[in-house]
């Protein structure tokens, strides 16, 4: 888009996952829609282009999983056990995962509008594919999914943002790339448009709604510090660099109400030479999510947290924390030939912090940075410890744990004493904040009295008292989805009751 149009119906501020939804959503009113990416097009998409692009939904059997996969094949249907992931149980991973802290009225829209909007999404030519490889193991012949994560975009995020955006063409949703939005037209009448920077110039767009889905702040190193905490600043960003705040500072200033968990976010283990920001040709390779079935080791040489304590999946998303806390922010993830076949695909990428021995005594002294003395104690007291009477099932909690330790390990505790052995460094990266605005069923932010802001509405990162501590894995996408589906037909209808 060369030119930006002076007055538009509903204005949508951000270009990834929530955005589209929002967009797509408004356009059902039959209103016009504009959306604002600030990224070039070329960087466009959010954080939502960096995911492997998981969605966790309520599944009642492979019925539903076939209306969302329509080309899931009677061949891959018999070798798999897809389970079911009912509402009961995606409240309970909501609940526990969140110490019960996670906003109940947005936790029973996030649940309960899960299947219906990916079959939504669906309808508006979004593909999805069953995640084998990353979520299914083969044991005796047949695929069995963990962990309540089954369905992910047909070409990863990059698929997803892709498939979203010819949606919006299609529909005649106008897209503006390069054009950052800083500041709401606001009045005491609510919201009245945007304030945008667009080539070098900034212009104002009239609207008669506005929805912000421009993410969180965890690329704002000077937020991340202030709110986050002291060693915030050396976390790696696991996404796009664009996403300092704006969205949510535009809000606040017209008197916007701040809740939600300010002081977390969803931060895992990540290489520890990654980039500084995230790398569209590598996307969330960098990730290093097996440290399930191995140990992990800090710059002391000990072990410091129980790598096995539930599926990856429920944590993984609070695992960066605990290594950014650590001696030089870093840790080693161990392990040995039994294991490295099962290693999850990204850690075969070149661009992988990776040490290779044939003994235990070779390997500690190729880890950087770390004490081998005591990393060599430590591994050898950790074998001493395993439960090997108990089988290994990487598919089920399998309570083969370990005995004696100061830091046990719960599950899957494998013996690291079958050569050769790998080793690979990881750091924290950070993927998105917890904290953000406050906003009521239908997605309308509120203000500090308690009321509804007319005209504006939120959805996505930005949203604040979903996530507490920690998230279940593939709920940042399907929050997204879900919330800016409901913000885009608030603001469509708005929009359409004023036309």
């Amino acid at each position: 888009m060369d030119e930006l149009p002076t007055a538009v119906d509903v204005v949508v501020v951000g270009g990834g996952n929530a955005a589209f939804c929002a967009a797509l959503a408004a356009a059902e009113h039959g209103v016009s829609v504009l959306v604002l990416e600030r990224a070039p097009e070329e960087e466009s998409g959010g954080n939502s282009r960096f995911t492997a692009g998981a969605f966790r939904c309520v599944y009642d059997g492979v019925d539903d999983l076939k209306a969302l996969m329509p080309d899931l094949t009677e061949q891959e249907i018999s070798v798999t056990d897809f389970g079911t992931y009912t509402e009961e149980k995606f409240f309970d991973d909501m609940g526990r995962v969140t110490e019960y802290r996670t906003d109940p009225d947005l936790c029973e829209l996030l649940v309960t509008r899960s299947r219906d909007t990916m079959r939504w999404m669906r309808g508006k030519g979004v593909r999805f594919a069953p995640i084998y490889g990353r979520q299914a193991y083969k044991i005796d012949g047949r695929f069995k999914f963990w962990g309540g994560l089954t369905v992910e975009a047909w070409g990863g995020g990059p698929g997803l943002v892709e498939a979203l955006t010819t949606a919006a063409r299609k529909t005649g949703i106008g897209v503006a790339y390069a054009a950052r939005a800083t500041a709401l037209l606001a009045d005491d009448d609510g919201v009245k448009g945007v304030r945008v920077r667009h080539k070098g110039k900034t212009r104002e767009i009239a609207a008669k709604s506005v929805v912000l889905a421009a993410g969180g702040f965890q690329s704002n190193t000077e937020w991340r510090t202030r709110y986050l905490g002291p060693t915030w600043e050396l976390a790696k960003i696991r996404g796009t660099r664009f996403n300092t705040g704006d969205g949510i500072k535009m809000a606040l200033d017209i008197g916007a109400m701040a809740t939600g968990n300010w002081s977390g976010s969803h931060s895992v283990g990540w290489d520890r030479n990654a980039p500084e920001f995230g790398d569209l040709a590598v996307g969330d390779n960098f990730q290093k999510h097996s440290y399930p079935w191995g140990i992990m080791l800090n710059a002391d040489g000990e072990r410091f947290v129980d790598e096995g304590a539930d599926f990856r999946n429920y944590t993984y998303a609070k695992y960066g924390r605990v290594i950014l806390m650590q001696p030089g922010q870093f840790a080693w993830q161990v392990f040995d030939q039994k294991i490295i076949p099962m290693l999850r695909d990204e850690y075969r990428i070149k661009q992988v912090t990776k040490v290779r021995a044939d003994t235990l005594e070779e390997l500690v002294q190729k880890l950087e940075d770390v004490n081998p003395v005591k990393a060599l104690a430590t591994i050898k007291a950790y074998n001493a410890a395993v439960m090997t009477d108990v089988p290994f099932d990487p598919n089920v909690k399998d309570g083969r744990g370990t005995r004696g330790l100061a830091v046990p390990k719960t599950n899957w505790a494998n013996t690291v004493d079958t050569p050769p052995f790998e080793a690979y460094a990881v750091t924290c990266g950070i993927t998105f904040t917890f904290g953000g605005l406050k906003v009521d069923t239908s997605a309308q932010v509120i203000d500090t009295d308690g009321q509804v802001i007319p005209g504006l509405c939120a959805a996505g990162e930005l949203v604040g008292g979903i996530f507490y501590f920690n998230y279940p894995g593939g709920t940042g996408l399907m929050s997204g989805s879900v919330f800016g589906r409901i913000a885009g037909a608030s603001a469509g209808a708005r929009a359409a009751a004023m036309n």
